[in-house]
């Protein structure tokens, strides 16, 4: 019971709620920006900058807006860290990742709905680059994964006392590398 301390308070459902709304803003603003917009006969190629931009802006913003309601997690792999850390409960951690997953759905759902079928295209859904196994795909989501958990590490650290700068910038641009980095091996469904 004592892992349940605290979960039936306001300020902890405020949290989860706080990680259900960042999840759906960001799936739904993010893969937003992956939508082809030109004509079916002539499509255009994806600007893969703007995509990258936009993942990287989008976390740093909602960071910065939900950082003082839950930690601004808005990722699954971040509240795992962040268990391992001892930084948040089990407990808490669990209503995270299943608010996490639940605001991600209704995100895309949102998308769904709201995006003419004429170019919603794969709404942003990525897959292996037909030339790399599976494998390389789970190790290029590892690389990229650790590097964010890295940045997220090193910006929050208590003990540092030399951070002057945005967290929430600096881990949005982590983001926004591991896009970049990460594009040419998991391509975007059909906007490529």
């Amino acid at each position: 019971m004592v892992a349940c301390k605290g979960v039936w308070t306001q300020p902890f459902w405020k949290a989860v709620t706080g990680e259900f709304l960042a999840m759906l803003i960001f799936v739904l603003l993010s893969l937003g920006s992956t939508i082809n917009w030109s004509k079916k006969e002539n499509p255009q190629p994806a600007d893969l900058v703007l995509i990258s931009l936009c993942f990287g802006l989008s976390i740093a913003t909602l960071v910065q807006c939900f950082g003082h309601i839950s930690g601004g997690h808005i990722n699954p792999a971040v509240t795992i860290a962040m268990v391992c850390m001892r930084k948040i409960s089990l407990a808490k951690s669990a209503f995270y990742i299943v608010a996490q997953c639940l605001g991600a759905i209704a995100g895309a759902g949102i998308l769904y709905v709201v995006t003419p079928s004429d170019v919603a295209g794969g709404l942003g859904v990525t897959e292996v680059n037909a030339k790399l196994s599976p494998g390389h795909g789970l190790l290029v989501e590892l690389i990229i994964t650790f590097q964010l958990l890295f940045t997220i590490c090193a910006s929050c650290d208590s003990k540092r006392n030399d951070i002057t700068g945005s967290v929430a910038l600096a881990i949005g641009f982590s983001v926004a590398i591991g896009h970049l980095f990460a594009v040419s091996i998991t391509t975007i469904v059909d906007i490529l």
